[in-house]
C-alpha cells in the first residue's frame, strides 16, 4: 500500500509539473515530461483540435501553444489518479485563465475557460512520463449549475 501511495504522489507531481511547464512556457521541462520510448507513440489532443501523434509533432504543438499565448494560468481541480501496473490515468478539470491581447499585441484583459482532461502516464526508467494528454472544452453549463443560477 505504501508503494501505491508513493506512485500516486509521483504521478500527481508529474501531472502538476505538466501544467507548470505550460504556465512558464518551459519547453525543456515539457520535453522531459513526455515519454520517449521506441515503439510507444505519444498523443496529444488540445481543446477543439485534431489529435497530434508522435513525439516530434507533440513537442512542436506545445512550442506553438507556448509561443502563441502571452499569459496562461491553470487552476487544476477534481484530480483523480488510477494506477494499473506501469500505467497511470489522471482525470482533472482545467480551469484556465489566459491573457487577451489586442491585434497590435498589447494586453487588453483576461479570458477564462474550462476543459476536462485525461492524462495518461507510463512508468519507465526515468519515472512517470506522459503518454497521452487529451483536453476537451466544456461548452455548456450543467443542469445543476443552471438551476442554481436560474
Amino acid at each position: 500500500m505504501a508503494d501505491q501511495s508513493r506512485d500516486v504522489a509521483a504521478v500527481t507531481a508529474a501531472n502538476a509539473a505538466f501544467y507548470q511547464a505550460i504556465e512558464h512556457a518551459d519547453l525543456d521541462l515539457m520535453h522531459a515530461l513526455w515519454l520517449d520510448v521506441p515503439g510507444m507513440v505519444v498523443h496529444c489532443v488540445h481543446p477543439g483540435t485534431r489529435a497530434v501523434r508522435g513525439r516530434s509533432e507533440v513537442m512542436r504543438s506545445w512550442a506553438a501553444v507556448m509561443a502563441g499565448v502571452s499569459y496562461i494560468q491553470f487552476f487544476i481541480t477534481d484530480v483523480e489518479v488510477q494506477l494499473s501496473g506501469d500505467v497511470a490515468l489522471v482525470t482533472c478539470q482545467e480551469n484556465v485563465l489566459t491573457g487577451v491581447d489586442s491585434p497590435s499585441g498589447d494586453p487588453t484583459g483576461f479570458a477564462g475557460g474550462l476543459a476536462l482532461a485525461t492524462n495518461v502516464f507510463h512508468r519507465g526508467g526515468g519515472g512517470w512520463r506522459l503518454w497521452l494528454h487529451h483536453a476537451s472544452p466544456v461548452l455548456s453549463v450543467s443542469t445543476d449549475a443552471q438551476e442554481e443560477t436560474g
